[in-house]
């Protein structure tokens, strides 16, 4: 009977043991002291208000009793006498809290799990399913005296800490009333990302691509990229700019650094990516450049480049663009091989707690959805910071994957330094006013334990304080602020020794065409044994066909656009949904095996044997995601076409964010170059509102051309409206034009993001093919298709001159054919919309003086292009009347003209050039469907009548 029950209580004890370790592993950090205000603590009464009762860790109700109370009651339960808790038993193998020692008293494995994760450092992980990760962790957190640190870490930590301090206090006190997001409360932060930078550097990355919001922008800046501190300053006066463009303020500047690491003595690369005030917008941006550059290095793995990104609380949980960016972190074109998120956790947004701000338990639970580990942890603890950054930093090098750091703070000030917090949260800042700053708290607990004197203490702060005295003067001596000392992504040698306003032939030798439209007509060099579907083989035998007959329809001569280009060895990448075949199935640059799984030919990835790269990707069912992340990959490598194209046009709106915060606009306020092409197709086909209209009048509404301007002629004139604008908007109506504008996004010598309407039905119209000549050397890009018809042939008999764009030009064609007015009626496409081709729009009008002007297009008066092209319009031909047209808003010189030391050579006297006068002036009118809420209709039938009476205005002379 006693060796039974001797056996039952030394089986029940290892139960018990292991049932305390689990415990803790899923339910720690429940009872982690994590919240340095400590308004989350269970010995709150009752009379607080909710306010303060809210936990952040207790989903949202004050616990009567601690799962630690809980934990002991249940293990004492268990047991039959008080000395049972003495007993020692055999520690079970998924712990590694004894250390050497393969056995413990539970009263010391109690102990050791409470301190490994109920103290300052609560970590969520039991959900990751891989045995090695858990145990990884386990070993990370439990080992006896892992935490321990010597004097010259807590010395090295009180330094940084001094710094961030420091420097939020220097411009609280010199400008008192400037909004600056600054970081009071999470001061840790900065020492937090060193801490992240030095153990990553430790363990061979070499470069670091950051993204954040604008709260301790400014002290990231300074004290972790070690950005001077008199550009800073500067950002603080009201100074003139040096160079071109608008700016932006200086809590959303980004910048670039290359820095000798003190602590690992390795160089290293810091980018800050500048961001608007859409807090987590810049998340896929990073994550595209991130994989860009370990792309470029040939980083497969992700050793050498990694990303690591800051959030707020409130934005982490409650922005979509966080969950699609981590969607992406491990498909296999997406993937940046781990990123280490940073939470700053104010336990507040704006003015809004978290019972109002999001529906789960924690801010960070959206990282669960990708298996991260994420580690809360007490702001107030520097030395339990440290150690989670380490974790996660080796955590990243270990495995690759994402991990996430919950930095649980608050925030000393309101939304911004001249906001009033008390408004919305009294209790809470009653509970701040009286916190004293994490730099005393740490202080003190480093004088107490000898490792350093209040003297020392005292000289860190003076020293910091003198080197910004320092650069406070020597910002006065500043007379301008310059813009490009704020980019974040400079491209080395680009710019220098060209001229920049010469660009590349876009032609190419006709060997080449043929060579290329043979290879995209062929099998796979063994197709005996890869098998490929049936329609496959027509497609292919129907390219063959074309390219005997000296013609491209549109999928070939895009194909022919990318492999030219990869045969001067640029890389080529073309993102989004469903690209490899094509929505509407005309583009097959990934052919399968039809037996095989995952076998599979990508023809323009064996073009030639020394050939740029060449990426093409199914990406995830996103678009503000995925644009976001393009736009960040076109921004390391100025020498590749990057392309996203939507599934259909109308879904790029799901990205307006980043269509309005940073392609249209990045260039202007980051002084920052992309050209990034955004393919949308667009037509009214009768497929109802969603799949008609990529809103092309949105685009050419953000477009930065003065409507009022006609601006001087010249052999230059084209590619000075392109070094001008901030993007380029056309709408192409033959696959040779198609052809040239992708290539000449590279030829060009400067990037400009490209909108491209493309096309539908056109994919596959007869008419819409073009003949090698169109392709050839000496051969360009048209702005304007002029009319080639009979029409031309007696020009002052023509009635009507009919501009359009895209698609419509070929029902325009046909209906004029079945009327017989092609002698009558010249149709002109305005192929490039913006900038707008005022030289050849002049030059189509004065061929035919006596016809009728008219715009037509199937998109809504309201939409499409009219709004944009009719001042424009009245712009050239009032011009041509002799009204002088207004001065341009920029000087000559155009955005990045005093940057990279580029002038234009005109004079005033050529600004503001006069035109012929005319007798008459010419207006032009419209032709299309009348003004609509809706892009298009649902109804086929109604659809039709639409397209009838649009083509009968056109027609009517």
């Amino acid at each position: 009977m006693l060796i039974f029950m001797v056996l039952t209580l030394t089986a029940r004890g290892h139960l018990l043991s292991r049932w305390c370790a689990i415990t803790c592993w899923i339910r720690g950090h429940h009872i982690a002291k994590l919240d340095p205000l400590g308004i989350s603590s269970a010995d709150l009464d009752d009379k607080h208000p909710p306010e303060l009762l809210y936990s952040h860790y207790s989903f949202g109700k004050r616990p009567s009793t601690t799962y630690s109370q809980h934990l002991q009651q249940k293990v004492a339960s268990m047991m039959e006498h008080e000395a049972d808790m003495d007993r020692v038993f055999k520690l079970p193998s998924t712990t590694f809290i004894g250390g050497k020692e393969k056995a413990l008293s539970l009263r010391e494995i109690l102990r050791r799990l409470e301190t490994a994760y109920c103290r300052h450092i609560g970590c969520e992980f039991m959900f990751i399913n891989s045995l090695e990760q858990c145990n990884w962790i386990r070993q990370k957190l439990e080992s006896p005296g892992i935490m321990e640190m010597d004097n010259d870490e807590k010395r090295l930590i009180l330094a940084r800490l001094t710094r961030a301090t420091g420097f939020e206090s220097f411009l609280a006190k010199k400008w008192s009333s400037e909004k600056r997001f600054g970081l009071e409360g999470c001061e840790i932060l900065i020492p937090a990302m060193k801490q992240v930078i030095d153990k990553s550097t430790e363990l061979g990355v070499e470069s670091i691509v950051m993204g954040m919001p604008h709260r301790g922008r400014l002290n990231v800046l300074a004290n972790v990229c070690r950005k001077p501190l008199e550009q800073i300053f500067t950002q603080f006066a009201a100074l003139e700019a040096a160079d071109d463009g608008s700016g932006d303020v200086k809590y959303h500047l980004g910048t670039y650094i290359e820095r000798l690491n003190r602590v690992t003595n390795k160089n290293i690369r810091l980018a800050v990516v500048a961001n608007p005030s859409h807090l987590e917008a810049a998340d896929p941006v990073v994550q595209g450049k991130t994989r860009a550059e370990q792309f470029y290095r040939g980083d497969g793995e992700g050793k050498k480049v990694m990303s690591l990104l800051l959030h707020g609380d409130a934005a982490f949980c409650g922005q979509g663009i966080v969950y699609e960016t981590f969607h992406l972190s491990d498909l296999p074109d997406y993937t940046t091989h781990g990123t280490v998120h940073i939470v700053v956790n104010n336990q507040i947004g704006f003015t809004t707690d978290p019972r109002h701000s999001r529906s789960s338990p924690y801010c960070t639970d959206v990282a669960r959805v990708v298996n991260a580990p994420i580690f809360h942890v007490n702001s107030d603890d520097p030395e339990s910071v440290m150690h989670v950054c380490k974790i996660a930093a080796e955590w990243r090098a270990a495995f690759h994957k994402d991990v996430v750091i919950d930095i649980v703070c608050y925030r000393r000030n309101g939304h911004n330094e001249i906001d009033e917090p008390m408004f919305t949260q009294p209790l809470m800042y009653r509970k701040i006013k009286h916190t004293s700053p994490v730099l005393d708290k740490y202080s003190e607990r480093l004088i107490q334990e000898g490792v350093v004197t209040p003297e020392e203490v005292k000289d860190v702060k003076d020293k910091y304080e003198k080197i910004c005295e320092e650069s406070y003067v020597n910002a006065h001596k500043e007379t301008h602020i310059k813009y490009k000392d704020w980019l974040d992504s400079p491209w080395s040698g680009f710019f220098e020794g060209k001229d920049p306003l010469k660009v590349s032939p876009t032609g190419v030798k006709e060997d080449t065409l043929v060579h290329i439209g043979k290879r995209m007509s062929s099998p796979p060099p063994n197709a005996a044994e890869f098998i490929i579907h049936k329609g496959i083989e027509r497609i292919l035998k129907s390219r063959m066909e074309m390219v005997e007959a000296r013609i491209v329809d549109w999928a070939l001569g895009e194909a022919m656009a990318f492999g030219s280009l990869l045969k001067e060895g640029i890389h080529v990448r073309l993102s989004g949904q469903d690209v490899e075949r094509g929505t509407f199935s005309h583009r097959h640059h990934v052919l399968h095996h039809q037996t095989v799984d995952k076998a599979t030919y990508k023809p323009l990835c064996h073009m030639y044997p020394d050939q740029g790269p060449y990426t093409v990707c199914n990406s995830s069912l996103s678009e503000f995601g995925v644009v976001g992340f393009e736009l960040g990959y076109s921004m390391t490598n100025p020498n590749a076409l990057v392309c996203w194209e939507a599934q259909f046009g109308d879904f790029n709106n799901t990205a307006q964010c980043i269509i309005d915060q940073f392609i249209s606009s990045g260039q202007a306020k980051w002084v920052r170059q992309s050209g990034l092409v955004m393919l949308l197709p667009h037509a009214l086909e009768g497929m109802g509102p969603e799949h008609s209209s990529a809103r092309l009048e949105r685009f050419l509404q953000m477009s930065s051309d003065d409507p009022d301007y006609f601006p001087p002629e010249s052999e230059e004139f084209a590619v000075r409206q392109l070094h001008d604008i901030n993007w380029i908007v056309a709408n192409c109506s033959t696959p040779a034009n198609y052809f040239h504008i992708l290539r000449r996004q590279i030829a060009l010598p400067f990037r400009k993001p490209l909108i491209l309407m493309t096309p539908k039905s056109l994919l596959r119209h007869p008419e819409a093919r073009s003949s090698f000549d169109l392709m050839t050397e000496n051969t360009e890009f048209l702005r304007v298709i002029p009319e080639e018809g009979p029409a031309t042939e007696n020009p002052s008999a023509v009635k009507k001159l009919v501009y359009c764009s895209g698609k419509v030009y070929y029902d325009l064609k046909k209906a004029r054919n079945e009327k017989n007015l092609e002698k009558d009626i010249a149709i002109a496409r305005v192929e490039q919309i913006s900038p707008f081709p005022y030289d050849l729009v002049k030059k189509e009008c004065a061929k035919y003086p006596n016809a009728a002007l008219c715009w037509a297009q199937e998109e809504a008066k309201n939409q499409g292009a009219w709004t944009y092209v009719q001042p424009r319009f009245n712009t050239t031909l009032n011009g041509a009347s002799g009204v002088r047209p207004r001065r341009h808003r920029e000087n000559s010189e155009g955005f990045f003209g005093k940057f990279f030391g580029w002038h234009s050579g005109l004079t005033e006297n050529a600004t503001s050039q006069l035109h012929p006068p005319t007798s008459t002036p010419r207006v032009i009118s419209y032709a299309g469907r009348p003004t609509a809420a809706s892009p298009a209709t649902g109804s086929k039938m109604q659809h039709l009548r639409e397209l009838t009476a649009l083509l009968d205005d056109a027609m009517a002379v």
